[in-house]
């Protein structure tokens, strides 16, 4: 069973990268005819915002991917002086330099293919625009000038943290134009991520802006660098997360390897399941949850005497099937993952009324994959028809029509229905 992501299903991401390229050819026409202004300022702030790039992690499942180049670039926009002496550089030179240092930070990872995409740019280039709008001009016409101590730092904490909840707006819509997800639970996981490394970002941003006015770009490489010792540190925590998946993965094909499963059943459940948990809503962590506990869902088959037939357990008697199950959950246990996810395989052939949703969605997801092996040619349709005929109890309807959404979303194999 193949999957094929389908196209956008609108023109929104079409719409905003265009927008954004709008906005950066407009802003590098500005500044190229009028010219840089106060260019040591400038350099700066654009190697910063390089530096954050050159660093920024790629794979992980990160709301900010360089931390440091958005705060340095957000604070470019709110500086309104450098060492005590008003600035002059306006809103175009801010966009041209921010995206300017974003390409050049980006070649290392172009060179290595993993350039940057097309979402990451036009978020960059959207946001940081934004910010330097709502700023730069009312700073230019004096509006701040009567702002003072305390009253000017919250001012800029407030646009920062304006400026961050409309990129959380963007990011989710941009994901939902993409992969189809359900846009809520994406704007939800958005915001839940900008307490965190986002609330960072924003800090960081507000008090490069602040020290820069008082004593001069000195304070850039001193207030930075916090920022980019935390970039690293959520770097090599993704990259053991990353590794921790893997051992998850290798162990889950022990049941492969021995002969129990057909190759790669494993992987296919845990993929459809994370489709169909996102479908439903669950959150980010949730979701791994849901991931892991499909991905070993069967590894209590490896206690059978007798292989069962193509490790097919949805055929078998709900006895049979809750006795795998524990027998499942007890050596998922003694793996040392998160004891959610030995509940989750545990209760996976529970009736669906007395199971967590994760249950629900991996006893389903499970069940149509084995079908859909010796379905024939209708075998996807077959086999979604079999889950919503089978016995009450058996399968939560909810999680049998999320199943079919996501399958029609991702145009995997189905036959036309008609």
């Amino acid at each position: 069973m193949t999957v094929r992501r389908s196209p956008c299903r609108s023109g929104l991401t079409g719409l905003v990268h265009a927008c954004a390229g709008l906005v950066a050819a407009g802003a590098l026409g500005v500044t190229l005819w009028s010219g840089l202004q106060e260019r040591p300022t400038a350099l700066a702030f654009g190697l910063l915002v390089a530096v954050g790039e050159v660093t920024r992690w790629t794979g992980a499942r990160v709301r900010e991917a360089a931390p440091l180049g958005a705060a340095a670039a957000l604070s470019y926009a709110l500086l309104g002086a450098d060492a005590g002496q008003p600035s002059r550089h306006g809103v175009a030179q801010v966009v041209a330099v921010v995206l300017a240092a974003s390409l050049l930070g980006s070649v290392p990872h172009i060179a290595r293919g993993q350039g940057p995409v097309l979402d990451h740019l036009a978020r960059r280039v959207l946001t940081v625009g934004f910010a330097a709008v709502c700023f730069q001009p009312l700073y230019n016409r004096g509006v701040f000038e009567e702002w003072g101590g305390p009253a000017y730092a919250l001012l800029l904490l407030a646009l920062l943290t304006l400026t961050a909840l409309c990129d959380c707006v963007l990011a989710a819509a941009l994901a939902h134009s993409r992969t189809g997800w359900p846009f809520g639970p994406l704007l939800r996981d958005e915001l839940h991520a900008l307490l965190g490394i986002g609330s960072a970002v924003c800090a960081t941003g507000a008090v490069m802006a602040l020290a820069v006015a008082v004593v001069g770009l000195w304070a850039l490489p001193v207030f930075s660098l916090p920022l980019l010792l935390t970039q690293l540190s959520f770097k090599r925590y993704a990259a053991v997360r990353t590794t921790y998946r893997q051992t998850i993965a290798s162990l889950a094909r022990a049941t492969e390897i021995a002969g129990y499963t057909p190759t790669g059943h494993a992987r296919r459940v845990a993929e459809l399941s994370r489709a169909v948990g996102r479908d439903l809503g669950l959150t980010r962590p949730e979701l791994t949850v849901l991931e892991y506990a499909a991905l070993m869902h069967d590894i209590g088959q490896l206690s059978l005497v007798d292989p069962v037939p193509a490790g097919a357990t949805a055929v078998l008697p709900g006895a049979e099937q809750r006795r795998i199950a524990l027998l499942g959950g007890a050596v998922v246990r003694q793996t040392g993952v998160d004891p959610s996810v030995a509940v989750v395989v545990e209760r996976q052939a529970d009736p669906y009324r007395e199971q967590p949703v994760a249950a629900r969605i991996v006893r389903a997801v499970n069940a149509y994959e084995e079908k859909v092996r010796d379905a024939g040619p209708g075998g996807p349709f077959t086999a979604l028809e079999e889950l919503r005929l089978a016995p009450a109890g058996d399968y939560a309807p909810e999680v049998v029509e999320s199943l079919a959404r996501v399958l029609a979303r991702d145009r995997l194999t189905l036959p036309s229905a008609g």
